[in-house]
């Protein structure tokens, strides 16, 4: 009975200043305690809803705004429906219309963002592993080109291209949209970065001796790790093909080539020519039809995307 009273009487009994027992002990768990707790910031938070209200308004009058009639847009609040639902009289309306060229829209905008961004996610993931795991004359002169060209808008270099193609009689043809989609500095950048940081190379070097050759080590070894990063890029690829509205306009003058944005916007034009239909509702729609795949891919894929982006920010 005396061992357990005493080690009582001793966790209460006073300690001296300047001496190690468990009150300073305490204190420092509860230092450490308040230290892990995350600080709260109301101008943060505040923000954060802006950006939160800013993205989501428009979305939400889009949605809203596809359950309405042509007549409808106009005699009814932007932020709230209309007597008439009419979402599905819309969706229909929108494939059927002008024969149906809105489906030959979409097929446009999938052939583009499947050669243009999926060539262009391939060609970053290798030439990103190259630069970051092999060492070659020029490396440095080729790092200092790839960031002078993250920086160039593509928009600046528009009508150069289409003066070269035009040239070369790619005018008004699918590949005048898609070679140039094949160029994606920013996804080099990214997948350099990113096979820096996930690729070790003491694991490269078991697997060189082990007997793998180059080829089998990038797809049984690399590949792997680079899922994230790869999914990143292509993510970033596909929504700059899938929104790119100046390239195609440059380049395209044929309707049948038209990508969605391109196709949504004659469509939204036709009311100011004479003699045209205004169809805004069917803009409307379309518009809220072109952005359902994006919403889908992003949510399906985050978990990948988001460490791929992490990737590199923290360094052990």
């Amino acid at each position: 009975m005396t061992g357990p009273v005493a080690t009582v009487s001793d966790r209460c009994a006073p300690v001296p200043s300047g001496t190690s027992g468990p009150v300073p002990r305490l204190r420092a768990s509860r230092r450490r305690h308040v230290a892990d707790k995350p600080r709260r910031s109301m101008l943060l938070t505040a923000l954060t809803a802006l950006v939160l209200l800013y993205s989501l308004v428009p979305l939400v009058w889009l949605a809203i705004s596809a359950t309405k009639t042509q007549e409808g847009l106009s005699r009814s609040a932007g932020l709230w429906f209309d007597r008439d639902f009419a979402l599905w009289d819309n969706i229909t309306e929108t494939f059927t219309y002008n024969d149906g060229v809105f489906t030959r829209w979409l097929l446009n905008t999938l052939l583009y963002v499947g050669l243009g961004a999926g060539g262009a996610t391939l060609l970053a993931v290798l030439g990103g592993y190259a630069l970051a795991k092999f060492d070659f004359p020029g490396r440095r002169a080729v790092f200092a080109v790839v960031i002078g060209a993250v920086a160039v808008p593509g928009t600046a270099l528009a009508v150069p291209t289409f003066l070269m193609f035009s040239k070369m009689g790619l005018t008004n043809t699918p590949w005048a949209v898609i070679i140039p989609s094949l160029i994606s500095p920013f996804g080099l950048y990214l997948m350099w970065v990113f096979a820096t940081e996930a690729i070790p190379t003491e694991l490269m070097e078991a697997a060189r001796i082990d007997g793998a050759g180059e080829v089998r080590t990038f797809f049984r070894v690399v590949l792997p790790l680079l899922a994230p990063g790869i999914v990143t890029v292509l993510l970033f690829t596909m929504v700059a093909t899938w929104n790119n509205y100046f390239l195609p306009l440059v380049m395209l003058k044929d309707p049948d080539w038209y990508p969605l944005t391109l196709g949504l916007n004659s469509w939204n034009q036709q009311a100011a020519t004479a003699g045209g239909d205004a169809v805004f509702n069917l803009v409307v729609t379309g518009s809220l039809l072109t952005i359902v795949p994006l919403i889908a891919a992003f949510l399906l894929l985050q978990k990948y995307w988001q460490s791929g982006l992490a990737a590199g920010s923290v360094k052990e």
